[in-house]
């Protein structure tokens, strides 16, 4: 193999994410997944800390897009409206990648661990939010709802999103569930 192997970290993904709706998560280690992308095992290891970051990669990114979509939302929007502009962008950043997105979500829903973990990163994500808000001077128990009504909105959406018989826009989706909220919270 060469040193210098071109988008390792999309292949190594590609990899895995075949390798785990064939075989399994359980059933597929790091060298069938190195292997499966035409790279050594330590370059794996250079891109991944694991096996299940594998599919979790990206969450960092999607994490400081939503941050700072909320940070740059107008000064003038309330909270709800802000965490909407955060979404609008996850939303952007997501689209193209319905296919993906169902095939990644299939392994995650077939593996308590990788489950798990997925509910972990949105805590995560819902406590970047509320901070986010929170900076822009938001009093913490309302930056707290929010994000939480953002979150609950956002896998709304996504899960809308990845059973549809085609790709839609993920955003308008994601918008939509956020509206019902404002619906039901307002006795409509």
């Amino acid at each position: 193999m060469s040193r210098w192997e071109p988008d390792a970290r999309g292949r190594l993904e590609l990899a895995a994410l075949a390798l785990y709706l064939e075989r399994g998560f359980e059933q597929t280690t790091v060298a069938q997944i190195a292997e499966r992308a035409g790279l050594a095992e330590r370059t794996f290891f250079r891109h991944y800390a694991d096996k299940r970051e594998v599919l979790f990669g990206g969450s960092a990114e999607l994490q400081t897009r939503l941050v700072t979509a909320v940070a740059e939302a107008p000064a003038e929007a309330a909270p709800i409206d802000a965490v909407k502009v955060g979404l609008d962008v996850i939303g952007g950043a997501l689209q193209g990648r319905f296919e993906h997105a169902r095939k990644r979500h299939r392994v995650i829903r077939a593996n308590p661990e990788l489950l798990e973990r997925e509910l972990i990163k949105l805590a995560a994500l819902a406590t970047a939010l509320a901070e986010a808000l929170e900076q822009r001077g938001v009093p913490q128990l309302t930056a707290n709802l929010a994000a939480e009504a953002g979150i609950a909105a956002f896998k709304i959406g996504f899960n809308r999103w990845i059973s549809a018989a085609k790709e839609q826009d993920l955003a308008l989706l994601m918008r939509d569930s956020l509206d019902e909220l404002r619906a039901v919270t307002a006795g409509q």
